[in-house]
């Protein structure tokens, strides 16, 4: 359970940290690979503007380094992770949605 006097951000690592940590302790050899190389990009969550589909902007919470391509992107609003591209406006969500783990291991 998530402590309830947590700030949002701290809300959001305590999520990624939870996901992280189960699939480390799980047998799905491809899964903790993924964790580990999640681990590897990780940031303090950062409020960042996300660009949606017909000018839409939301502030998320942005979980990963970006690559220079992808992004992995916390949706408060939602209650879900995004995988969003790099582009010159900012982060663009391109509507693979879940997990975080699982957002990133789309790439």
């Amino acid at each position: 359970m998530i402590t309830p006097d947590l700030t949002l951000a701290e809300r959001v690592s305590a999520l990624v940290e939870a996901e992280l940590t189960e699939a480390m302790d799980g047998t799905d050899m491809d899964l903790r690979k993924t964790a580990e190389m999640m681990r590897e990009v990780l940031c303090p969550p950062r409020k960042m503007k996300v660009n949606f589909s017909g000018g839409i902007t939301q502030d998320c919470w942005s979980v990963t380094q970006g690559d220079g391509d992808y992004r992995v992107m916390y949706m408060p609003v939602a209650g879900y992770f995004s995988l969003c591209v790099e582009s010159d406006f900012g982060p663009l969500d391109i509507g693979v949605h879940g997990t975080a783990l699982g957002c990133f291991g789309s790439v």
